[in-house]
């Protein structure tokens, strides 16, 4: 019978140290930093210009 006692999945690993208690809350400081800057970052994009549809004047309506 094998005794293994820990994970031995690098992602596992890194999961299981990330929701330990001190390395948790700067897990999520880093979370709410990362939403943040791509938020942002999407915010200064310049939306891309579509051209302009030829303006077609219509008969305007006559004046009593």
């Amino acid at each position: 019978m094998d005794n293994t006692t820990g994970p031995h999945n690098p992602i596992r690993r890194l999961m299981k140290w990330a929701i330990t208690p001190p390395q948790s809350y700067g897990v999520y400081l880093g979370g709410i930093i990362l939403v943040y800057a791509l938020s942002f970052y999407a915010g200064t994009l310049k939306p891309k210009h579509v051209p302009a549809a030829p303006s077609v004047t219509a008969p305007s309506a006559p004046h009593s």
